[in-house]
């Protein structure tokens, strides 16, 4: 079979240069990568249809055309999408994806169509959209993250619908995932609270019934373990642990022998690292068996030098470090950067190996990928109980990782606790045999597959939401009312 996978945002290239190190660089493009790559090793051919990027800044990005070395029936193809090449994020690619990047991908293919194609987030989803309305072949969805519930995030926070919509394209982002949704032969989930929740909302109740069985399909993510499993190797196995641990030694001394509490995201207020320093801070146990790691991707000491960090970031930078300062924890925290996922599974297996704990407390996590590599590596896990690791993490079977309230700075001490405790191994190895069970990339490629083949047979006389003007290129954007 020849899919294309329609993912306009961010970008690609056989090295993965520059994953994590932009919002729009995250796991979105490591789950479409994955996917594709077990897909192309089952025999299929896949394209990653993308966005050329010509920029002195994204210099690996410029080329038409790369291949995996490992699969190279998948390919990447860079398609123009703009008045410009140079880096845009993904708020300013509407207009293109409508103008540029949709006619681009009609003429790249030309009599030489793609079996199907996939939807990746709402703009992936429109261009699919607007494919089968001009070419009439089938599409699958996958929203990764739905607009409604940042938009329900950011009024309570603000208020101000009219400047959101500015920064944001929420009307346009919304009026597409109705389309998306409602259009597609399958819609692609992670997990049934995803279906349930989050394609329930309001603003998605005239596109899809989240009771009919036949428009959803659950096909969780899976690890690359390759990279992360507990038992693999990979070059940089010796200088990470060399790194890490001089690094944590000159940070805390004498407690440098102790196990690590290690938190791996971005210092983005929803992820919630200051619940768990505050955890931390209110728990003489903790501190007294564990440090706190921060691994912070590109930011190389954000406690001692923040000035390569956001705005948002450095506020985040701040009140960690007011709370290590009111609660006297010099020593017992450090932060630093390490960037790219073979030098990140390598840090779990160190940490892992010297007993210590993965802790992910955002206060809400659609699927959770993070604490599901961590177990690969070998890490019991502390996670989160909003979202999907509710899914990942239990099951009726028994529990594969700590759940926590992420609100409660008693309830993740708590966790950490037991997590550090005797019960430290049996949770390690009880995660570790979650993901080679159920979350492999083998086993999301196989969900995959059958998802396309159901859209490729869905009803053609299903009733669709009629498409807005904007998107044939004749009305004004959508906008939030």
């Amino acid at each position: 079979m020849h899919l294309a996978f329609l993912n306009p945002q961010g970008n690609f290239d056989p090295t993965d240069s520059h994953l994590t190190a932009h919002p729009d660089f995250g796991g979105q493009l490591v789950y479409v990568k994955q996917v594709a790559i077990a897909l192309g090793l089952l025999g299929h051919r896949v394209d990653i249809v993308t966005r050329l990027i010509d920029d002195p800044k994204w210099p690996e990005f410029s080329s038409a055309t790369a291949e995996y070395p490992r699969a190279p029936n998948v390919r990447i193809v860079r398609l123009v999408c703009g008045d410009t090449n140079a880096f845009l994020s993904k708020e300013q690619l509407w207009p293109f994806v409508v103008r540029d990047w949709v006619p681009n991908i009609i003429d790249y293919y030309g009599s030489r169509l793609p079996d199907a194609f996939t939807g990746h987030y709402g703009d992936g989803g429109l261009a699919a959209v607007l494919l089968r309305q001009q070419t009439g072949v089938p599409f699958t969805f996958t929203g990764h993250s739905l607009g409604a519930q940042k938009l329900d995030k950011l009024i309570g926070d603000d208020g101000d619908r009219a400047a959101l919509d500015r920064q944001y394209n929420f009307g346009t982002r919304l009026a597409a995932e109705r389309l998306a949704i409602n259009h597609s032969g399958v819609n692609v989930v992670s997990t049934n609270l995803e279906r349930f929740e989050q394609y329930a909302h309001l603003q998605y109740a005239a596109a899809v019934d989240t009771q009919d069985d036949d428009r959803f399909a659950v096909v969780p993510p899976g690890v690359n373990l390759e990279t992360f499993d507990r038992d693999s190797e990979s070059p940089f196995d010796l200088e990470i642990a060399e790194l890490v641990g001089e690094t944590i030694q000159a940070a805390t001394g004498r407690r440098a022998g102790l196990p690590v509490i290690v938190a791996s995201s971005r210092l983005d207020p929803k992820k919630n690292i200051v619940g768990l320093v505050e955890a931390y801070a209110s728990s003489l146990a903790l501190q007294q068996s564990a440090n706190l790691v921060l691994v912070t991707g590109s930011i190389r000491e954000p406690l001692v030098d923040a000035t390569a960090a956001t705005p948002m970031e450095q506020d985040e930078i701040r009140r960690v470090r007011r709370i290590i300062e009111d609660s006297q924890l010099e020593g017992m925290v450090t932060a630093f950067g390490i960037q790219g996922q073979t030098k990140l599974a390598a840090a779990y297996r160190y940490f892992a190996k010297r007993g210590g704990v993965f802790c992910l407390t955002a206060l809400y996590e659609p699927f959770g990928l993070a604490p599901l590599e961590a177990a690969a590596a070998g890490l019991a896990v502390v996670v989160t109980a909003n979202g999907g690791p509710s899914e990942s993490m239990r099951d009726q079977a028994g529990e594969y990782g700590v759940l926590v309230d992420p609100a409660d700075p008693a309830a993740i001490a708590a966790g950490l606790e037991r997590a550090l405790g005797p019960e430290r191994a049996t949770l390690a190895a009880a995660g570790h045999k979650r993901v080679h069970d159920r979350y492999t990339w083998d086993r999301t490629a196989d969900g995959y597959l059958a998802a396309v083949e159901r859209a490729r047979s869905a009803p053609s006389d299903r009733e669709l939401l009629p498409i807005d003007a904007y998107f044939l290129g004749k009305g004004s954007q959508p906008r939030l009312d």
